[in-house]
This record gives C-alpha cells, sequence and structure tokens, in this order.
C-alpha cells in the first residue's frame, strides 16, 4: 500500500510520492508531469481524462468539465457559481441542499464527483507508476478554503477511493517542501497564484517547525481570469475583422479560450505573440473564419493589471493583519503556474523589495510537500529523518447569527489550529424550546455580509422567559480546517454536537451512492492503459498555434 500528496489543481493537478527518501512526481499517461483537471462525458457513460478531455473541451465543451475547483464545496446560488454560470459552456443546475451540479448527457453529477472522478484517474496513474495500490492521500487546497468546500473536497478523495490522511493548506504544503530538513530560521510568504485561485501566507520556520502566523486570499482569482483577458482581446480582434462577436457562440468560445492559454504561455517567454485561429466561426456564406493575430506583451499586461494588483492588495492586508511590513519578510516563494507570468514577478519583486524564488517548480512544489505530510502521516511514531510540525491557523473568522441581523465572532481569524472556543448566549423569545445555530464566516458584524456556512439545531430546552436560558455554543476546528459545533443547555445538561448541516454539501448517502458509481466507472473506462479509439491527430488542439 503506498501513500501519495495531490495537488488538485484549477487547471493542471500532479500528485507526488516518496520513495527511498526521495519525493518522487507521477508522470501523465501522454508525458510530462502536469493532469489537466479536466473530465469529458460521453452519452455512453465513458469519461476522458487528460489530454483527450482538453481535447474534447473543443469538439463537445458542452460535456466537459473545467475548473470545477472554482465550484467546488459552493451553493448553486452563491455569487461565485452565478457568475462561473456566465462563462462556462456547460451547464449547471441546483440540485439537493442547494448543490451546484453539472448536467451531463447521461445524468446530473455533483461537483465533488467530478472532482472525485479526477481523484481516482490520477489515483489509477499513481498506481500504474508505483505498481502498488494506493490507498491513502493528502490533498492540498487553497489556505482561504471555507469548511464547506474543505468537506467538499474531502467527499470527492472519498469518490475516488482514497482515505484522505489530511487536508494541507497548499502554501504550507510549498513551505514545507521549500525548508524541510534545511534547518533554518526565516519568516518566509508564500505566494500562491494558480489556475483558478490565489492565496499569500506569511509563515516563520524554525528548524522543522512551520508556524503560520497569517493567510488570506482569493478563491475566484487565478489563471482563468487572465485567460478571459485575452479571450476578450481574441475575440474584439475577431470582431474588427469580420464583423462577428463570438463569444456566445460556444464551439467558438471554447476554440479562443484555448488559444487564450496558449498565447498567456507564449507571453510569459517572449515579447510579442503571432499566430492564425483556423476555423473560429461560419461566415454568412458558410466560409469558414479564421483570424490572424498579433499580440505584443504590454497589451496583455495592460488587460491583466487590475488582477496582479488584486494579488498584492490582498498581500498588504494579510501582512498588516500581523503587524508587519513587507521589508520583514526574508524570502519570497512563488507558486503556481500564473507565477510564470512576467508582471507578476515584477509587482511581487516592487511591492516585497527582493526578488522572489523562483528556482522552485511553481507546478510541481506544492505536490511535493503534500508527498512528504503524506510519508509523515503513514508513518507517525516512526523515526523518520525528517519530520515536519505544522502549525496553521484559521483563514477567516467564524460566529453566528444573533438578534438584530447581527454575527457575533466565536473564533477570530488567523487563530492556530486545531483549535476550540465557547461563547454563552441566552434565548431571545420568551418559551423558546429550541435553537437554531446559524453559522458564518467572515469578518463583518452584519450576518448577511458574511458567508453562511450552515446551521445546526439544539432541541429540547426548558421553556423560560426570554433570556433566563443559556446555551453554551462550542466551535472546534480540526488540523483540516473542518469546523464542529456543540450547543449544550447550560441546566439541564442537554447538547448536540454536529458538523454544520452544510449549505450545497452531499449527504453520506449520495457520498456512499458516488463511490460505488466510482467503481463501476473504473471498470467502464479503459482509456488510461489502452489509450482511446479516436486519434488525437484528428482533434483541433491548437497545439502549432504560434509562430516565434
Amino acid at each position: 500500500m503506498s501513500v501519495v500528496g495531490i495537488d488538485l489543481g484549477t487547471t493542471n493537478s500532479v500528485v507526488a510520492t516518496v520513495r527511498d527518501g526521495q519525493v518522487v512526481v507521477v508522470p501523465a499517461a501522454h508525458g510530462g508531469y502536469l493532469h489537466p483537471s479536466v473530465v469529458s462525458f460521453s452519452s455512453e457513460g465513458l469519461k476522458y481524462f487528460s489530454r483527450e478531455g482538453v481535447a474534447r473541451r473543443i469538439v463537445d465543451p458542452k460535456n466537459t468539465v473545467y475548473s470545477a475547483k472554482r465550484l467546488i464545496g459552493l451553493p448553486f446560488r452563491s455569487k461565485e457559481v452565478e457568475r462561473a454560470i456566465t462563462r462556462l459552456p456547460y451547464e449547471l443546475r441546483e440540485g439537493n441542499n442547494e448543490q451546484a451540479v453539472f448536467v451531463g448527457p447521461d445524468r446530473t453529477y455533483t461537483i465533488p464527483e467530478v472532482s472525485g472522478l479526477i481523484l481516482g484517474y490520477l489515483r489509477q496513474c499513481a498506481e500504474l507508476f508505483l505498481g502498488d495500490t494506493v490507498n491513502g492521500a493528502v490533498i492540498t487546497v487553497p489556505a482561504n478554503f471555507n469548511d464547506a468546500q474543505r468537506r467538499a473536497t474531502i467527499d470527492a478523495g472519498r469518490i475516488a477511493g482514497l482515505d484522505v490522511l489530511r487536508v494541507l493548506n497548499e502554501p504550507t504544503a510549498a513551505a514545507l517542501a521549500y525548508g524541510l530538513g534545511q534547518h533554518m530560521s526565516q519568516r518566509i510568504a508564500v505566494y500562491d497564484f494558480g489556475g483558478g485561485t490565489f492565496d499569500i501566507t506569511i509563515l516563520q520556520v524554525e528548524g522543522d517547525v512551520f508556524e503560520v502566523l497569517a493567510t488570506g486570499g482569493d478563491s475566484f482569482l487565478g489563471g482563468d481570469d487572465l485567460d478571459d483577458a485575452l479571450l476578450n482581446i481574441l475575440a474584439d480582434l475577431f470582431r474588427a475583422e469580420h464583423g462577428l462577436d463570438v463569444r456566445d457562440d460556444q464551439a467558438a468560445h471554447a476554440r479562443l479560450l484555448i488559444a487564450a492559454e496558449q498565447v498567456k504561455c507564449h507571453l510569459s517567454s517572449f515579447p510579442e505573440a503571432r499566430g492564425e485561429l483556423k476555423n473560429i466561426a461560419v461566415g454568412s456564406q458558410g466560409e469558414e473564419l479564421a483570424l490572424r493575430f498579433h499580440i505584443a506583451r504590454p497589451v496583455f499586461e495592460h488587460a491583466i493589471r487590475g488582477l496582479v494588483t488584486r494579488t498584492i492588495e490582498t498581500t498588504q492586508e494579510v501582512l498588516s493583519s500581523v503587524g508587519l511590513a513587507a521589508s520583514q519578510v526574508d524570502e519570497v516563494i512563488m507558486v503556481g503556474g500564473t507565477t510564470r507570468v512576467p508582471l507578476v514577478r515584477a509587482e511581487v519583486e516592487r511591492y516585497f523589495g527582493r526578488p522572489p524564488r523562483i528556482d522552485l517548480n511553481p507546478d510541481e512544489v506544492v505536490a511535493w510537500g503534500a508527498a512528504i505530510q503524506a510519508e509523515n502521516l503513514a508513518h507517525v511514531g516512526e523515526n523518520l529523518a525528517n519530520h515536519a510540525v505544522l502549525l496553521d491557523v484559521t483563514p477567516r473568522a467564524l460566529g453566528i447569527a444573533v438578534t438584530g441581523g447581527f454575527a457575533e465572532r466565536i473564533l477570530d481569524r488567523n487563530v492556530p489550529v486545531p483549535v476550540e472556543q465557547t461563547r454563552i448566549f441566552t434565548t431571545s423569545a420568551d418559551n423558546q424550546t429550541s435553537v437554531r445555530i446559524q453559522v458564518c464566516q467572515g469578518e463583518s458584524r452584519r450576518f448577511d455580509e458574511n458567508v453562511p456556512l450552515g446551521e445546526l439545531e439544539l432541541s429540547g430546552i426548558p421553556a423560560a422567559r426570554r433570556g433566563e436560558v443559556s446555551v453554551e455554543v462550542t466551535f472546534r476546528v480540526d488540523t483540516n480546517g473542518i469546523l464542529r459545533v456543540r450547543a449544550r443547555d447550560a441546566a439541564t445538561g442537554v447538547a448536540r454536537e454536529a458538523a454544520v448541516n452544510v449549505r450545497g454539501g452531499m449527504s453520506d448517502t449520495e457520498v456512499a451512492q458516488a463511490v460505488d458509481r466510482q467503481k463501476s466507472q473504473e471498470s467502464l473506462n479503459e482509456s488510461l492503459e489502452e489509450g482511446l479509439e479516436e486519434s488525437l491527430e484528428d482533434l483541433p488542439l491548437l497545439s502549432e498555434l504560434l509562430e516565434d
């Protein structure tokens, strides 16, 4: 039995493990070490992953899911999902418990189930590479993921047949890969700008003790947004040439988006990008319309500067929350593929007044740290050469709704975990026999200005006048960042403790059903080992897009 570390990314995912004391990254089926976080669904029940999935984003965009990480754990009516619906070619609708579900060609899929399919594929890749069964994994998440998003990630791991040893914050994993065994004493900043999310975390590293001082970020800011900026540039050029706006054409949008991703990568290495995109749309006479383009790097940088500025503003806010200045940071570690964009590196260097560390592979460093932690957890009690102590924090304050629409804070932001905190409240109405506890995450005094996480009900309390019955509310956050709430009647001892009934989450029954479906899927889909009958050469991957 083997254990692995998985960086489940928005655009790409990476799997790593420890062999003979060394971290080894699991190669993808078609070479390289980045596994596209894409799954495409057929009406026959087959699922296509990796390069096949990416190719089908063009030929079957409605049935190909990407950027699922941006949706996981979020209720359908959240502003993030509402925003995503306007940008994604595949259909989302509301399912049980306010879940956002993908409408596939055969049935609907919850977002954790989609992510579980990707994790299952990654597990199979690891098993083929290692020649051994993989049963355990540390899965990384953005540091600012809330309770619901973390639970949904664990559900995805369970659906994939994995024992999730720990949900580890991505910046903490990167710091672990950077500093373990180096016997350093440094204050470091991990600037993590990935495909769909941004995190900034400040850590104090003393030997093999990694203490998070502060963390923050934006779970809807990443390379996808830079791609959208380039897509709009390309769409404007196409409209200027042909008089057509193709943004609402699913097939054309898919082609332009994949082209934008490639142009972004090209402009990260070269000052300009030139090329021709064929078969973008069909003209009024049935003719195929193409686009020849020339985009200089300054044009791209002008389009994305506001997005990059948002990351610097968040960085400033996180440092200020613990009374630190940028000059008090010893090293800056760059994590995530978006940190390859020259403007991003230049702005980080300008802000911190020092060049960031770019010698670590920004795509793989998080998976390295996850693999190290997985090895540590799999051999607890054994005398390992390097054993890290990770001290993480709560990314946001946690509280409950109180009278008048206000929120009462139970746990502050940046409190070390695990942690437990109790507050005492009184009933707000005469003869009240139950208390409904609504839980939120955020710093605002107004409940509706925070992120609602879910609720818990305590019943069976004695009827009495308003304010005469006291209820103890205890929040406990574990090392995974998962919240449990206990409500107890101080007089009678009647208590209820449970995980919060999370809005947009899957029930245990739904997870069990998804696990069974995943097992059936693995026996059905043989694309991992035998490849597809459909030739990749016949699909418009746009791999020859650019002219240097």
